[in-house]
C-alpha cells in the first residue's frame, strides 16, 4: 500500500524539478512584487486609479495561486495551474493592449501594463513558459513505461 503513496509523492514533486523550480521561484517573486505593489497602491492612492490598482491585486492573486499549485504538484494542481496560466496570459494580452491603445484609461500602471514592461516583460513571458512546462510535465507523467519484451517465440 506504500507504493501508491510513493507514486503520488513522485508525481507531485515532478512539477518543481528542473525548469519547474525556476518557475516556482519566478512566480514567487512576482507574487511578492504584485502583492506589495497592489497593497501599497490600494492603501495610499486607490481613488486615483481604482481599475489599475484592482488589476494589480488580481495579478497578485493569480501569481500566488500558480505558485501554490506548482509547489503542491499532482495532476489536479497541474491542470489548475495550466488554466490559470492561460487566464494570466489572456489578462496580460488584454490589459497590455488596452494600456497601449488607451493609456488614459490607466492613470497609474498595473503589473500587466504594456505587457509587463515595468517588470522586464516577465508577465507576458512567464505564463507562456509555464504552460509549456506544464504541458511537458503532463507528457512525462502520463507516459507509462511500455514493456518492450514480447512473448517468447521459440
Amino acid at each position: 500500500m506504500a507504493e501508491p503513496a510513493t507514486a503520488a509523492k513522485q508525481q507531485r514533486t515532478k512539477l518543481v524539478k528542473g525548469p519547474g523550480l525556476l518557475l516556482v521561484w519566478l512566480y514567487g517573486v512576482m507574487s511578492v512584487g504584485a502583492v506589495s505593489r497592489s497593497v501599497y497602491q490600494i492603501l495610499t492612492d486607490y481613488g486615483s486609479a481604482p481599475l489599475a490598482h484592482t488589476l494589480s491585486a488580481v495579478a497578485a492573486v493569480v501569481y500566488a495561486f500558480i505558485t501554490y499549485t506548482l509547489v503542491r504538484g499532482g495532476e489536479k494542481a497541474r491542470r489548475a495551474a495550466l488554466v490559470c496560466c492561460a487566464a494570466e496570459l489572456a489578462g496580460v494580452l488584454i490589459v497590455g493592449t488596452w494600456t497601449v491603445l488607451e493609456p488614459s484609461a490607466f492613470p497609474d500602471s498595473t503589473v500587466w501594463s504594456g505587457y509587463g514592461m515595468g517588470y522586464i516583460f516577465i508577465p507576458v513571458l512567464l505564463p507562456i513558459t509555464g504552460m509549456l512546462w506544464l504541458r511537458r510535465s503532463r507528457t512525462n507523467v502520463a507516459q507509462p513505461a511500455v514493456d518492450q519484451g514480447g512473448p517468447d517465440r521459440a
